[in-house]
């Protein structure tokens, strides 16, 4: 057995470790959309399946999210960290040399499963391994990472399909996955809670199915429309056995047995309103670079690496803030920092919500620079906020719930801004004019309208279908500026300054943590 502060400068390196293995993981999220026109070509693919194709992933790391946590603690998180980071290689491989659809599919399936344990894992050794003092810090270096890579995957996928073959954009996980390999193997020592409770089978199985209904019907909404009846039965049966496991785990706990799920982390200010907080700008940010990407290429008219291109600025003030907030991690006030984060945020947004068809170069740059600018200064704090009432014992379920809930914000966050950007952007057109056809496919979207417009050689519509666009781009800026306002007034009144509440929850909160992570079988190399 080790004790914790035997490891000194490893964990920092081990950080970066997982840090590198957390970008795997977001680019996934973001870098094969510029893929999708060449798939469908290459491999035929039909839009319901380019739709699975996308969607795949983000399903399987909604759903096994929670029961990851629950076998890193169990298990071992070292030991399902490699695991997870072998099963992801393999499946970035089988992604890149898929040659048909079915295949591709099943191998996106695959690396959400190896994807479901990385970042959940990676944050849950923060309680471990790291003082409150040092958490901040720590977390700069792993959300940085992950949230770098949600607008690095555009920009980097329109390199790689500009010079290499669609399957470029998944063997670039192969090198990182290497490095992340070895160095967790060597740097990271074996931790594990020292509690060994029956698994909470009912909930894993619970849990998986209404987190899978609730994604499912927000992924189909996207393409089917939320009144669909396949849309409203999988939604209605997500939330209904999202109950039932919440009154499940409830009844475990009041037995005295250890649930999926510690229902008694919501009695903490600071887990209930961090993971708020984390999950709303995963809704704001989602929906952002659903609708930018879109304007950048179907208005201006930008080719997909020069669109990727108007990405860096957020990519710059994301990483100005996250350094400024891992150097100023022990010194600002929580409450502050958040909020300060939040509205530099909403004022990006807002920005970016009187954005016109004419809109300068400089304009995007500063706006964007802004969003990510506040995101970088108020994503490390809130993640340390939400953290903060983990014992070692239980840091990966932990976090494994706030990854889940946030990972299933984003979904919803595509689904719900997507359906604003289209609904603001038909109400703006008047095709009563034109064929049945022609009109439905310029009210499909941007892209097809764009097109239909060039086809007829119409600069009057090609002028209304961007002007419609843009509309519905500012109307979903404006919805999500109104998120990051609201984040700003939960962080100043309900959000609790860990530097002078750290213990107002519980007043030994934080020494039991330590022996914990110091308890034989707890932590050992």
């Amino acid at each position: 057995m080790r004790a914790t502060k035997d490891i000194g400068n490893r964990k920092w390196w081990a950080v970066a470790a997982i840090s590198l293995a957390a970008i795997a993981f977001s680019l996934d999220l973001t870098v094969l959309n510029l893929a999708l026109p060449t798939l469908s070509h290459d491999l035929h693919a039909s839009t319901s399946q380019l739709q699975w194709i996308a969607d795949a992933y983000a399903l399987v790391l909604a759903v096994l999210t929670l029961p990851a946590g629950m076998l890193g603690d169990r298990y071992g998180r070292k030991k399902f960290l490699l695991f997870a980071l072998v099963i992801f290689g393999i499946a970035s491989a089988l992604c890149a040399y898929s040659t048909s659809v079915g295949t591709l599919i099943a191998a996106r399936l695959l690396l959400g499963v190896g994807a479901a344990f990385i970042l959940p894992l990676g944050m849950s050794v923060m309680p471990v391994f790291f003082e409150e003092k040092e958490r901040t810090k720590a977390l700069a270096i792993l959300m940085g990472g992950v949230f770098l890579a949600y607008p690095l995957g555009p920009i980097l996928g329109g390199w790689l399909l500009t010079h290499y073959w669609w399957g470029s954009v998944f063997l670039i996980n192969i090198p990182v996955v290497l490095i992340a390999l070895a160095a967790i193997a060597f740097l990271l020592p074996e931790n594990k809670s020292s509690e060994q409770h029956a698994i909470d089978t009912i909930g894993i199985v619970a849990s998986s199915l209404g987190l899978t209904g609730i994604t499912y019907g927000a992924i189909e909404a996207e393409s089917s429309g939320w009144g669909n009846a396949r849309v409203v039965a999988s939604l209605v049966f997500g939330a209904i056995t999202l109950l039932l496991f919440y009154a499940w785990e409830k009844r475990i706990l009041r037995r005295g047995r250890q649930p999926l799920v510690d229902l008694k982390l919501f009695s903490h200010r600071a887990f209930t309103w961090g993971t708020l907080l984390m999950t709303s700008v995963n809704f704001a940010l989602f929906g952002l670079l659903f609708g930018l990407p879109q304007y950048l290429q179907a208005v201006r008219g930008d080719d997909a690496l020069r669109a990727g291109y108007y990405l860096l600025p957020m990519i710059g003030g994301l990483m100005i803030g996250s350094v400024v907030t891992g150097k100023m991690a022990n010194k600002a006030n929580t409450k502050l920092a958040v909020a300060v984060g939040f509205g530099i945020m909403a004022a990006g947004l807002m920005l970016g919500a009187q954005t016109t068809l004419s809109a300068s170069n400089a304009f995007i740059i500063v706006w964007s620079g802004m969003i990510g600018l506040g995101l970088g200064v108020a994503m490390p704090t809130v993640a340390t906020a939400a953290i903060s009432p983990l014992s070692a014992e239980r840091s990966g379920s932990g976090t494994a719930l706030v990854s889940s809930v946030r990972q299933v914000g984003g979904t919803l966050g595509i689904a719900l801004l997507g359906t604003l950007i289209g609904a603001s952007y038909r109400s703006q057109l008047h095709v009563e004019n034109l064929p049945n056809q022609v009109g439905a496919a310029v009210h499909s979207s941007v892209i097809a309208g764009v097109a239909v417009a060039q086809k007829l050689g119409s600069p009057v519509l090609l002028h209304e279908v961007r002007s419609a666009f843009v509309h519905g781009l500012d109307v979903m800026l404006w919805v999500c500026g109104g998120i990051a306002l609201c984040a700003v007034v939960i962080a100043l009144v309900f959000l609790p300054n860990l530097r002078s509440e750290s213990n107002e929850d519980d007043p030994k909160r934080s020494r039991p943590k330590r022996q914990a992570a110091a308890t034989p079988g707890s932590t050992r190399t």
